[in-house]
C-alpha cells in the first residue's frame, strides 16, 4: 500500500513506517488543492491521518481560536480529498479530549457527543470531534472506509517539549531537566492529583498500521492501556529517571479534569495478546533520548 503518513514527522508520525511522510514544506494541509495533488501524483491508497495543531492545557485555553480553524481546516481537507481521488481507506486520529466534561467512566465512543467538553480545550474538542461526524458521513454518502482512533494522552520520542504548548509529559520532563540545570525546585502544573492513561508513541505507531490494516468499523476505536497514573506519580518517576533528588513543587494551577479513564473492551476483544510498554519503561526512553537530543529536538 502507498500510504501517507500526514504529520509524519511528529510525535506518532515518526513512529509509522511509509515512504509517504511530507513535511510541511511538501505538503500544506490547509490547501485542500495541494492534498488532491498529492494524493494523485504518488498514488496514495490509504493514509493515516495524525497531523494536528496540538498543546497542553496552557496552550489550548489561550488559542482557542487557532486551534478550531488550523485543525478543522486540516482534517477537512485532508478527508475530502481522499473523497474525490478515491482513497481506499483512512485511519484519522482523535483524543480523549473530544469526551463531554460530564461523562459516565469509563468513556466509551457512544458518548462522544453527548455534552459540552471540558471548557479548558473545547476548540479542539470539537474540532477532532468534527472529524468522526466527517467520517462517518462519508462512510454513508460515498461508502468511503474511513475510521478513527482515540488515543489517550501520548508520550515518547520526537515529542514537543516546549514549556509553554507541550503536553504534560515532555513539559514535565523538559522542566525537571531545567531545574536540575538552574538548580531550582522542579515546579508542577496544578495538584498532581489528577490522573490519566498515558501510552507510549511507539505503541500508537504499532496500533495505527495494525488499525489501517484490520479496523472497518465505524464505530471510533479506543487506544489505551488498562491503567491510569497520577500526575504526581509521573512528575516522582521523572524526576527518579532523571536524577532529581530535591524538592518537587505543584503549584496548584488549573488541574483540568480529575480522571478520563477510558474502555479499552473493543481493542482487548480483537487484540487481546498486545503488550503496552510499560510506564516506567516508555519515561526512561523518552527521557533518554530528550537527553542525548536536547539542542535539536522541539522546545
Amino acid at each position: 500500500m502507498n500510504t501517507l503518513v500526514t504529520g509524519g514527522s511528529g510525535l506518532v508520525g515518526s513512529h509509522i513506517e511509509s515512504q509517504f511522510k511530507p513535511s510541511r514544506k511538501d505538503l500544506d494541509l490547509m490547501n485542500g488543492e495541494d492534498v488532491c495533488d498529492y494524493i494523485s501524483d504518488n498514488k496514495i491508497d490509504s493514509i493515516i491521518h495524525c497531523a494536528a495543531k496540538v498543546g497542553g492545557i496552557k496552550a489550548n485555553s489561550e488559542h482557542l481560536g487557532e486551534f478550531f480553524y488550523e485543525n478543522t481546516m486540516m482534517n477537512m481537507n485532508v478527508l475530502e480529498a481522499a473523497r474525490k481521488t478515491g482513497v481506499k481507506k483512512v485511519v484519522s486520529f482523535l483524543s480523549t479530549c473530544v469526551f463531554p466534561d460530564k461523562a459516565n467512566y469509563p468513556l466509551t465512543p457512544e458518548q462522544i457527543h453527548n455534552g459540552e467538553p471540558h471548557q479548558s480545550n473545547y476548540a479542539y474538542a470539537y474540532s477532532k470531534r468534527m472529524v468522526e461526524v466527517q467520517s462517518r458521513a462519508y462512510r454513508d454518502q460515498y461508502d468511503c472506509n474511513f475510521v478513527t482512533v482515540i488515543p489517550c494522552n501520548i508520550y515518547g520520542k520526537h515529542d514537543n517539549f516546549n514549556l509553554d504548548s507541550g503536553h504534560v509529559i515532555p513539559s514535565l520532563i523538559h522542566k525537571c531537566y531545567l531545574a536540575m540545570k538552574c538548580e531550582v525546585d522542579f515546579e508542577v502544573w496544578g495538584t498532581g492529583s489528577p490522573q490519566r492513561e498515558f501510552i507510549y508513541a511507539k505503541d500508537v505507531g504499532e496500533l495505527a498500521l495494525w488499525t489501517l490494516q484490520n479496523y472497518n468499523d465505524s464505530k471510533p476505536l479506543i487506544l489505551s492501556p488498562d491503567e491510569e497514573v497520577s500526575i504526581a506519580t509521573i512528575a516522582e518517576k521523572i524526576a527518579q529517571c532523571m536524577g532529581y533528588e530535591e524538592h518537587i513543587l505543584y503549584n496548584g494551577k488549573m488541574d483540568g479534569q480529575l480522571r478520563k479513564p477510558s474502555s479499552n473492551t473493543t481493542l482487548r476483544g480483537l487484540l487481546s495478546d498486545y503488550n503496552f510498554t510499560s510506564i516506567d519503561q516508555g519515561l526512561q526512553e523518552t527521557v533518554d533520548w530528550f537527553e542525548q537530543n536536547y539542542e535539536e529536538l522541539r522546545k
